[in-house]
């Protein structure tokens, strides 16, 4: 493992552990203890981390403050595209399918090769990306429109999206933690909670940065995820407990590193 792997693994254990030791690291990515004190030092030196005698902390967390939706779209990251490029290939002919308003999820609908499908969405972005594709149905919900994040929420979405039963959903989140899946905004993750109900597969794209991050409020369990869309493997623990609850997971990068190996 490179150390910058192995650096954003630490990272995650943080996230979930709150303290990682010495002879954690050492144990976890079976490296010697000056190894691991070099990724600490690396870590602090990016204000990542707090050091501590034997070990480190996360840094106290900011308030969070949400970008709007054009800000978030500029920061879309090569990681999320590689995130949207593998969930479109999901998508067969005929298929009905929801969509949410993530950035992560539009960038599946920018990667969209599949004619023939039946999309549903709240969001103004991906109706307008698959607007694009001339055998590509779209219906966009109708409700009360968040301007800075460009979404519609409230009881008319959710009410129409009862009526529908479709073959997958993608949905975004804004963390995954402990009890399940998390939207900063709970009008947001209504809508998600309703989407994922109407769906025989529900698939969360979602990107290293949102494991073991919990927001406002909690919009799903694990067990209502049949597959986990990922850049890298969250962290062993993390991945074992998605895995308890039955939730496949993908990780981009790992599907990549396997196909050059075997090239």
């Amino acid at each position: 493992m490179y150390q910058e792997e192995r650096m954003r693994s630490i990272v995650d254990y943080l996230q979930i552990h709150q303290r990682i030791s010495i002879e954690d690291i050492c144990s976890l990515f079976q490296v010697s203890r000056d190894t691991a004190r070099r990724d600490l030092v690396k870590l602090e030196e990016h204000q990542a981390i707090i050091r501590t005698r034997g070990g480190a902390l996360l840094p106290a967390a900011p308030y969070e403050v949400i970008q709007n939706y054009n800000e978030r779209l500029l920061a879309v990251s090569e990681e999320k595209k590689r995130i949207g490029s593998l969930a479109a290939q999901l998508v067969r002919p005929g298929e009905r399918v929801i969509l949410d308003s993530s950035t992560t999820v539009q960038a599946c609908a920018e990667m969209w090769r599949t004619a023939d499908c039946y999309v549903i969405t709240n969001s103004i972005n991906q109706a307008d990306v698959l607007s694009s594709k001339p055998d590509v149905s779209i219906h966009l919900l109708g409700g009360q429109l968040q301007k800075e994040h460009r979404y519609v929420y409230g009881s008319s979405v959710t009410d129409t999206l009862s009526r529908y039963q479709v073959d997958k959903a993608f949905i975004g989140t804004g963390g995954i933690a402990d009890g399940g899946l998390f939207a900063v905004y709970e009008e947001e993750g209504r809508v998600k909670e309703r989407m994922m109900e109407q769906a025989s597969q529900v698939i969360v794209l979602a990107d290293h940065s949102k494991f073991g991050k919990s927001n406002y409020y909690r919009f799903a369990s694990w067990s209502r995820i049949d597959l986990l869309i990922t850049d890298y493997l969250p962290e062993p623990q993390l991945l074992e407990q998605l895995q308890q609850h039955g939730v496949e997971v993908l990780a981009a990068h790992d599907l990549e590193k396997k196909e050059q190996d075997i090239e």
